[in-house]
């Protein structure tokens, strides 16, 4: 029996990444969405065959019997339809960030305990080819004890900017900011690449067009460093300030190291020899359609499992040290980038 699925929030992610990767799962059915904009919801008519459409989230609740909800929203609305989906005992997948305050992360963590329910966020970038070889490498012993990740993202400007409904991106009220749309990947990247080990501290500085972070601006250049246990270190550079789009990486340890160059993968030594690993993906977009049908099925193994199985458990390990970061980054950067403490 099919699990029956709705989709609130019918953007350009939900229409071009999420919906493809239900679609190529015969136990899922996605015919319900819901989105307040209406040219949304004509756009999930003409993509879903028989789809029923709402532009009010509780009606669309109270009139289907929904096995779970997929939230694609902007993430100001995340932790509201969350909270409703879990009430209305649908299990969750929430694009990221999950929430925007940890009391919203923590309230609805618990309430999914209650409800006995799934709740998840997608963390995409963990299926892609060259990010999951490295974590296989590791897994591996390849690289030996990792010590260090570096993680670029550097962007000409935000994802769809010119396109119609995305303009929540440069909005601090909508949950926009480099910070969250790309901060948050970074910081589930640098837990999972280092064994699902929690961070201990961030400094941060956060720049904005013509003004600071801490007047209301909204940041589109952050640079990150993070502290993990054993003196290991990570950090970040995130941009929507480029002259054009580059998405790299550099992890070493005391045995080689991998460099990562969109799809180009690069092992090397400490002979100094140099191993070409690049892998086959489709070119760098900012929807990564071909990842979330992988996202879906361990999504739909957790809701077969329990909500107590290990998917869900580092999952949601992984987003609330994500948000915590985020957070004290915020901090950081208003105390001109000194270190914070994180506690997870």
């Amino acid at each position: 029996m099919k699990l029956r699925g709705a989709i609130s929030g019918f953007g350009e992610v939900a229409a071009r990444a999420h919906l493809p990767g239900w679609a190529a799962r015969e136990t899922i059915n996605i015919g319900v969405v819901h989105d307040p904009v209406a040219a949304r919801r004509h756009e999930a008519i003409r993509l879903i065959k028989n789809v029923r459409v709402y532009d009010d989230l509780e009606l669309m609740l109270d009139g289907e019997a929904l096995d779970f909800v997929d939230i694609a929203s902007p993430p100001a609305f995340h932790a509201a339809t969350a909270r409703a989906a879990l009430e209305a005992n649908a299990h969750v997948l929430v694009e990221k960030p999950m929430c925007l305050t940890l009391e919203e992360f923590d309230a609805a963590a618990a309430l999914a305990r209650e409800k006995k329910r799934v709740l998840m966020c997608v963390h995409n970038w963990k299926y892609a080819p060259a990010y999951a070889l490295a974590r296989r490498m590791i897994d591996q012993g390849r690289l030996g004890a990792v010590r260090f990740i570096s993680l670029d993202r550097i962007r000409a400007e935000p994802a769809g900017a010119s396109g119609a409904g995305t303009a929540w991106r440069a909005g601090r009220g909508t949950g926009g900011g480099i910070l969250l749309d790309h901060g948050w990947h970074v910081f589930y990247l640098m837990q999972w690449l280092f064994g699902g080990d929690a961070p201990s501290a961030i400094s941060a500085s956060l720049l904005a067009p013509g003004a600071a972070p801490d007047t209301g601006a909204i940041e589109d250049v952050a640079d990150l460093r993070v502290e993990f246990p054993n003196s290991r270190l990570a950090r970040a550079h995130l941009s929507w300030r480029g002259p054009a789009r580059r998405t790299s990486a550099l992890i070493y340890g005391e045995g080689g190291m991998l460099e990562i160059e969109g799809n180009r993968v690069t092992f090397t030594g400490r002979n100094g020899h140099g191993e070409d690993l690049s892998v086959a993906d489709i070119a760098d977009d900012s929807y990564h359609s071909t990842w979330f049908s992988a996202i879906a099925q361990d999504f739909e193994h957790a809701i077969t499992a329990g909500r107590d199985c290990s998917i869900v458990a580092s999952n949601l390990k992984e987003a609330r040290a994500a948000l915590a970061l985020t957070i004290a980054a915020r901090e950081s950067s208003a105390r001109k980038g000194a270190q914070i403490a994180v506690t997870v």
